[in-house]
Formats: structure tokens, C-alpha cells, sequence
């Protein structure tokens, strides 16, 4: 998702960019207001991604999203209730052939005057809020949706979604809402993002964090490649965790390595070892491996050795067959 104002066009369309680069295949943007709107009608015909139009509380800004060439709109069915509006909202995108998104949110639907509720209940009332506008949009006759239900809590996510998984035969987009900052947010969105899309549950994917999007984008994309969801567009390092047999700095070496793939566009996997008794063995499914001993390293392809070279031309001699392969 975006995180600069949509009103600020230029800036909009670079962050777009960043995060189509960075492997986003859909990009949402925020419109509260109506020159977000007449911004989004301006940004569509730029961009070679499909939009979604996050709408709060506003029927006027969905209508206007679609009409603006959004390819979804999301709706949270805790800020719009009236039946006419989301009548006329599902009227304009079946007139416009757009999708919607019913995005139910814990904290938007629960009753905060209450005592903390069970997991259970809360899940509950996740659900019947969805049912409830599901039906709506079942009885208009408009079945483009896209469902989901998201909390910052890692079981509730897990438990909601299974159930929506369950009850519905519709998309189902995940997302753990406000998880953190980006080095808090990895570990609770890839066990709960990982658990259901390991299930088969779940469509499409938003890592949440504050910050930078692209991080988000980078962590969906970990967590998609991963499970094998995804091919892999850039090397891989794996790094052994050391023991008392390395006799070389093993982490400032994996950094070293970490730094020179970077300027490498291909997909590979590459394994830094620290010793030569079970290095070999444990990189044997790398694409290349290093394998270090005092002073020195065995550099592997596919599990042969090909190279015995001196520390200091560990990283030159390791691009020189990244480059030949």
C-alpha cells in the first residue's frame, strides 16, 4: 500500500514503481477525500498495476474510485452500514466491471466499551459481520468479491481466515493489520501469513508494518518464495550458524558475501560454511557454497569443488563463477 498523500501524484507514481519493482502485482492507495479521488483518476492511466481504492466512510469516494478506473475498491462493513449506499456502490462497479474487497477489521466491528472478549467470540463477530455483507451483496446479484479479515493477533488471524476459508467460496486476501515496526512485524506476519497460505488458504497477501513499504513488500515476498508460491528473482544466502570447529569470522564473511550478491540479478542460492568437515554435506543442495578453513576457502558448484583460494579472494573468486554459471 502506499504511504505517501495520493494528491501528491508524482510521489505517488514513484512509490508505485519502488513497489512494483520490488514485486507487488497489485498496489492499494488510500482516497478519504475528494481530491484523492480526481488524483486517482490521473495516477490509473499511468501505471501498468492494478489499483485498489481503500474507501472509509464514504460511499461518495467509492463511487468516484470507480469511476476513476480503480480495478477494486476495499470496503470495511464496520464504516459503511447504510443498505441504499452499498446498493449504489455495488450498482457502479458492476457498471464499471470492478471488484470489491470486503475488508472486516477487528477493531472497527468490536464493542471497545466492553470487557476483553474470548478469541472465540471475537472471531464470531468477524464473521457474522461478513456474512452479513456478503449477503447484501449475493442478493444484489454482484459476486466479484474478494474477502478478509484481518487483527494485529496471530491466532484470531489464523482462526478467522480458516473459518471464512469454510463458510465461502471467494478469494481471500490476508493480512495481520498493524503488526509493528518492520523487525517486529517479520516473525508474527510469516507465521501467520505462512500457516494459512501453507494450508491453501489465501489469494493475495499485504504484509503491514510501519515504514517504508517496499520492506512490506520485501517481507510478502520472502514469506511467498518461502513456500515455493513464488520463484525466487535473486540469490538466496544461507549461512551456517557456526560452531567451535570455524576458524575464519563466519558472519563478517556472510556479510561480505551478502553485500557482493547484491548486484546480482539471477536466482541462485548461495551457502557460506564455516569449516570444511561438514560444510561440503550441509551446502551440497546450494548452487555454490564457501567453505572456509584458516586463511582460506573451498568454493563448491552443485556440491563439486571447483576452487581453493586464499581469504582475500574469497568474494572475487566467488563472483568469477557466479558470472561463468
Amino acid at each position: 500500500m502506499t504511504k505517501v498523500p495520493t494528491t501528491d501524484i508524482e510521489r505517488c507514481l514513484g512509490q508505485i514503481e519502488e513497489l512494483v519493482r520490488a514485486g507487488c502485482a497489485l498496489v492499494r492507495i488510500a482516497v478519504p477525500r475528494r481530491a484523492d479521488t480526481a488524483a486517482l483518476a490521473q495516477i490509473v492511466p499511468r501505471v501498468g498495476v492494478p489499483l485498489i481504492a481503500d474507501i472509509h466512510f464514504s460511499p461518495a469516494r467509492a463511487i468516484e474510485a470507480i469511476e476513476a478506473g480503480a480495478a477494486k475498491i476495499r470496503l470495511n462493513p464496520g464504516n459503511i452500514k447504510s443498505r441504499d449506499d452499498i446498493y449504489r456502490i455495488i450498482d457502479a462497479a458492476k457498471a464499471h466491471d470492478v471488484a470489491i474487497r470486503i475488508g472486516v477489521n477487528e477493531a472497527s466491528i468490536r464493542d471497545l466499551t466492553r470487557e476483553p472478549v474470548p478469541l472465540a467470540e471475537r472471531v464470531d463477530l468477524m464473521l457474522a459481520e461478513m456474512r452479513q455483507y456478503v449477503q447484501l451483496f449475493e442478493d444484489r446479484g454482484f459476486e466479484r468479491i474478494v474477502l478478509s479479515a484481518k487483527t494485529s493477533d496471530v491466532l484470531r488471524t489464523i482462526e478467522v481466515n480458516r473459518r471464512i476459508a469454510a463458510a465461502f467460496r471467494y478469494p481471500i486476501h490476508l493480512g495481520l493489520t498493524h503488526a509493528g515496526l518492520p523487525e517486529d512485524a517479520r516473525i508474527p506476519s510469516a507465521v501467520a501469513l505462512g500457516t494459512l497460505l501453507a494450508e491453501g488458504i489465501g489469494d493475495t497477501i499485504r504484509v503491514s508494518a510501519a515504514g517504508d513499504p517496499v520492506i512490506e513488500t520485501a517481507m510478502a515476498v520472502e514469506i511467498l518464495v518461502a513456500l515455493g508460491l513464488r520463484e525466487r528473482r535473486r540469490p538466496e544466502l544461507i549461512v551456517c550458524p557456526t560452531c567451535g570447529r570455524t576458524e575464519i569470522d563466519v558472519v563478517k564473511l556472510a556479510r561480505q558475501v551478502e553485500e557482493a550478491l547484491r548486484r546480482i540479478e539471477k536466482p541462485c542460492r548461495v551457502a557460506v560454511m564455516g569449516c570444511v568437515v561438514n560444510g561440503p554435506g550441509e551446502a551440497a543442495d546450494a548452487d555454490f557454497a564457501v567453505c572456509a578453513a584458516k586463511d582460506k576457502a573451498y568454493l563448491y558448484r552443485h556440491g563439486q569443488r571447483i576452487a581453493t583460494v586464499p581469504e582475500a579472494q574469497i568474494i572475487p573468486k566467488l563472483l568469477e563463477a557466479l558470472a561463468a554459471s
